[in-house]
């Protein structure tokens, strides 16, 4: 399995760090790896909302006996189980793979901080779609905006800590 891994990530790597030279003087590699990875998560997962929204839950309510869910917490709900995986594989093996904490720590962190940015999202959702009447799809995407912050520094300084961590000093792998 850690063969398989290792050549996804030389696959991943190259492509994302071929486009580090036109951001180096903004941000360092490992920032820009995980804007990137997070930025490629952040897409796919918000493609998985938009179709369960549109085609799966058909924009209908979800009834269940106990609870009849929104058309739009469905899908985000929907589009937590994809990326909540994908980001964690991408996070452990692509952006923070010299990370000392234990694998099932960092799962055990990165879904703390996961259900906490999903609280967040749900929440804002509501207020913007139920409150102030905003369409679903423009209000999933200024959440996603509002929490990748949030995510980063909390991933970053949580979730795969890195003792003295020099983010200024290229990586190399």
């Amino acid at each position: 399995m850690k063969k398989h891994i290792h050549t996804i990530r030389e696959l991943i790597l190259p492509m994302i760090d071929f486009f580090h030279p036109l951001f180096r003087r903004i941000m360092p590699l490992r920032t820009f790896r995980y804007a990137a990875c997070g930025g490629i998560n952040a897409v796919l997962s918000f493609v998985v909302y938009f179709i369960c929204l549109k085609y799966v839950f058909k924009e209908q309510l979800l009834q269940f006996d106990f609870y009849a869910f929104t058309p739009h917490s469905a899908a985000l709900f929907a589009s937590f189980l994809f990326g909540f995986p994908f980001g964690f594989f991408l996070m452990k093996y692509v952006v923070f793979n010299d990370s000392r904490v234990k694998g099932k720590v960092q799962l055990f962190r990165y879904l703390v901080i996961y259900l906490f940015n999903l609280a967040l999202n749900y929440i804002a959702l509501k207020v913007f779609v139920e409150i102030i009447r905003m369409d679903a799809v423009l209000a999933q995407v200024i959440s996603t905006f509002m929490i990748i912050v949030i995510s980063y520094i909390a991933q970053r300084y949580f979730t795969f800590r890195i003792k003295e961590v020099d983010d200024e000093k290229e990586i190399t792998d």
